[in-house]
């Protein structure tokens, strides 16, 4: 029997792949939903080649384009953000795809996790976010959490058959994004266009903008902090521009396992949907025999403040998190926008944290509260 899956954000980087690993493994995967937000064009597309049970699109000013472009196949069409969030209970899915980006993924991934879905999670801001309180859902509610990101899912595979009471620290690498070598006066100057072309990876936007900042790996360590129950002070940035180690792990006996392969969001997306089985797949696979070197170097936290940003409220708890990824967002679309400069994107973080008062947050109201208000006074400072 094949598995049935559900993919939010089907038209964005993380969604095309999963469909193109669907088109590989036709026998072990069926897509029941399909999701998006504002690619009407794609989504049509999409549901006319995989034929799923339902789509949904967020934007409902193109629901009518999507249901008179799908009104001759059996195809139930929703729209809206509440749609979206309903569409995960559906008693026929199996796996949950979360390859939404930003704040919006959250109220979706709860859902899920309510309804006691396996999730393959590549949202990784639902995390940063609320990770306190997803952890927390999760056994209770008997859901599954796999991680979709080539990081989380190289130490996931790495933590194998290994207790974690012998785990030393987590080592996140890191490519360091198009401006590594960049100094703090030229980083002033970098335009969207340049931050947009990432080394090594093929992302969507907004992460690329995130992973030239390096907003992304701190995003990362968080969402490390609480998939892996360990602490910060035990999770290491390695800035490793090759992006052949994925990541890895250090034992207490000071043995390091690390997992490696090619640029290929593929295979983690294919490992979180066969666990715990491994499927073929048709991707370039690493040869050694071509591969001169493998260069690694510590993070510049004074060029990168993002990632002291996120180390100190990880610390903090509470809404801290939380208003860092709504400043981030509104801040990394002004950049993308042009309306400030690359440099100005961590002191608008930097300047809603100081803005918004510590709170605990108990619920998903309370992490709705904290977006909102982080949001509204980061766009001011804008």
């Amino acid at each position: 029997m094949s598995t049935k899956i559900a993919i939010l954000g089907s038209t964005g980087s993380i969604g095309t792949q999963t469909l193109d690993i669907v088109r590989q493994h036709p026998d072990k995967l069926e897509v029941y939903v399909l999701t998006a937000g504002n690619n009407a064009d794609l989504l049509i597309r999409q549901a006319i080649e995989f034929q799923p049970d339902s789509v949904v699109i967020a934007n409902e000013a193109f629901y009518e384009k999507v249901r008179e472009a799908l009104s001759t196949y059996p195809i139930k069409i929703f729209a809206g953000a509440t749609a979206l969030a309903d569409i995960v209970e559906n008693e026929n899915i199996d796996v949950v795809v979360s390859a939404l980006v930003g704040f919006a993924g959250l109220a979706p991934i709860i859902r899920a996790i309510k309804a006691s879905k396996r999730i393959a999670l590549a949202n990784k801001e639902s995390l940063v976010v609320a990770g306190e309180l997803i952890t927390r859902l999760v056994p209770e509610y008997r859901s599954v959490l796999l991680p979709l990101d080539s990081e989380h899912s190289a130490i996931f595979q790495c933590l194998m058959s290994n207790r974690h009471c012998d785990v030393s620290k987590l080592i996140l690498t890191a490519s360091g994004g198009p401006f590594r070598n960049y100094s703090l006066e030229a980083l002033s100057r970098v335009l969207p266009q340049q931050a947009l072309a990432h080394p090594t990876w093929n992302m969507g936007a907004k992460i690329t903008i995130d992973s030239a900042t390096m907003m992304n790996k701190g995003f990362e360590m968080i969402e490390a902090r609480w998939l892996f129950d360990i602490s910060p002070d035990n999770i290491e940035i390695v800035v490793h521009p090759e992006s052949i180690i994925h990541s890895a792990v250090e034992y207490c006996d000071g043995v390091i396992i690390a997992q490696m392969g090619s640029h290929d969001m593929r295979m983690p997306i294919q490992y979180a949907l066969s666990f715990p089985n491994r499927w073929n797949l048709e991707a370039p696979r690493l040869d050694f025999s071509i591969l001169k070197q493998l260069t690694f170097d510590k993070p510049d936290f004074q060029k990168f403040p993002c990632l002291s940003i996120a180390y100190d409220v990880i610390a903090q708890g509470g809404n801290k998190p939380c208003v860092m990824n709504a400043a981030n967002e509104v801040a990394n679309l002004a950049f993308r926008q042009e309306q400030i400069s690359f440099t100005r994107i961590p002191e608008i973080i930097e300047q809603t944290l100081s803005r918004v008062p510590f709170q605990k947050c108990n619920d998903l109201s309370d992490y709705i509260s904290a977006d909102h208000e982080a949001r509204s006074i980061a766009q001011s400072l804008l």
